[in-house]
């Protein structure tokens, strides 16, 4: 079990690799929102939703990825359709 019902907002996300992706707005649904200002990896002028599948592991004030930080970026979905982001 990753922890995801012990995500709360202000929460550090980073990948498996320890790199800071960014910080935890709310979950909604079965996603992490992202703080638009925080979201670590380009992209910031809009929200970046991080799926459940995703997530290793929660632990004190951190979320860790299954997904190192260089690859998270292709896999944040966009805020309407949950799809992944095309760039």
């Amino acid at each position: 079990m990753s922890g995801f019902e012990d995500i709360r907002e202000h929460m550090e996300v980073i990948g498996a690799d320890g790199v800071h992706i960014g910080t935890v707005d709310r979950v909604e649904g079965d996603r992490i929102k992202l703080i638009r200002a925080d979201s670590g990896i380009a992209h910031e002028d809009h929200h970046h939703y991080i799926p459940r599948g995703l997530v290793a592991d929660v632990e004190g004030n951190q979320v860790r990825l299954t997904a190192r930080g260089d690859v998270v970026a292709d896999l944040f979905e966009q805020e309407e359709s949950g799809q992944p982001l095309d760039d």
